[in-house]
């Protein structure tokens, strides 16, 4: 099996918002090419929980955890579990978590996992091994539901044009490769005046709807609220605007800044669960020349405060 090469996004910035403790019990939601735990269990006496749904990243992971003995425990899931991850290792609460969102270098490089339009493949993107596939969402759904999933999870303009050159074609054909599906978006996207690719989008809106990631990322915050020490803190580091809607408004209601809608209770009722310990920030520009993988990332972090979990529902 191949090692993976992978660089951590904003390493430092993570590291000195998590602030860790020695002896402390800090979880890495998406272990990848394992930068951030890595950089935990070589700087800190601590112990890292490292959760990955890619049963690859975790293979490769192994021979970390023969390195820093019982100081490691890798995990095949998705983050979104991670309050019955937690439960089934008999851990009441954490002293931090860190998320670094989106799709890993070593997936995007990989043509047979069907993550990118520039190598062709199967059109997989899965980032696990069970559930749906790309193809499998694009040969069957109707052309409303799929015009949904590119305008929304895409912020895709041209999604009633694309969704509809989809259909016409799998009515011929099913599409089976990310060449086969790049090509047609470029037939029926030209001169749009875009810097980036026609497919760009669409192949993103499709990676979302296949691994349900806005849904595992409203899990992980709440489970963060439940499980997070007062003074724990999560670090998320978000690569589209979707994700980071979604972690600013839930840290901006948690922190107590919320306005009140008469169709809701009252959340002032609620006390702050989080305390908002930094701004958004971006990479710096000597870490965009190093890493061109990090220039659209936006970190966020917060800290837990000792109020009780809002109730069940509560969300966003």
């Amino acid at each position: 099996m191949n090692q993976i090469n992978h660089t951590p996004v904003m390493l430092n910035e993570v590291l000195n918002f998590l602030n860790p403790k020695n002896k402390g019990l800090y979880i890495d939601c998406t272990f990848g090419g394992g930068g951030y735990t890595k950089s935990l269990l070589n700087s800190y006496d601590c112990k890292v929980l490292a959760i990955d749904r890619d049963s690859f990243a975790i293979q490769s992971g192994l021979k970390l955890r023969k390195t820093y003995s019982n100081r490691l425990k890798l995990v095949n899931d998705c983050f979104g579990n991670l309050e019955e991850i937690l439960d089934n290792n008999k851990i009441l609460k954490v002293n931090g978590i860190a998320l670094d969102l989106g799709v890993s270098s070593f997936q995007l490089d990989s043509a047979e996992r069907g993550f990118s339009f520039k190598k062709n493949g199967p059109l997989d993107m899965r980032m696990g091994s069970i559930g749906k596939s790309a193809s499998d969402i694009i040969n069957t759904i109707d052309q409303e539901s799929l015009y949904k999933i590119i305008r929304i999870f895409g912020e895709e303009k041209y999604a009633n044009r694309i969704s509809k050159a989809i259909i016409l074609c799998r009515d011929k054909k099913p599409i089976h490769t990310t060449e086969e599906l790049s090509l047609i978006i470029s037939k029926v996207v030209k001169g749009n005046n875009s810097k980036i690719h026609p497919a760009t989008r669409t192949f993103q809106a499709l990676r979302i709807a296949v691994n349900r990631e806005l849904e595992e990322l409203k899990k992980i915050l709440v489970a963060a609220e439940n499980k997070l020490l007062p003074g724990g803190v999560i670090v998320i580091v978000s690569f589209h605007s979707l994700e980071d809607r979604i972690v600013k408004k839930f840290f901006s209601d948690r922190s107590g800044k919320v306005s009140n809608n008469r169709h809701l209770p009252i959340k002032e009722k609620y006390f702050p669960t989080f305390e908002l310990i930094t701004k958004v920030l971006r990479p710096s520009d000597k870490e965009v020349r190093n890493n061109p993988r990090s220039r659209s990332a936006k970190l966020r972090a917060a800290m837990r405060t000792s109020a009780e979990p809002w109730p069940e529902g509560e969300f966003v």
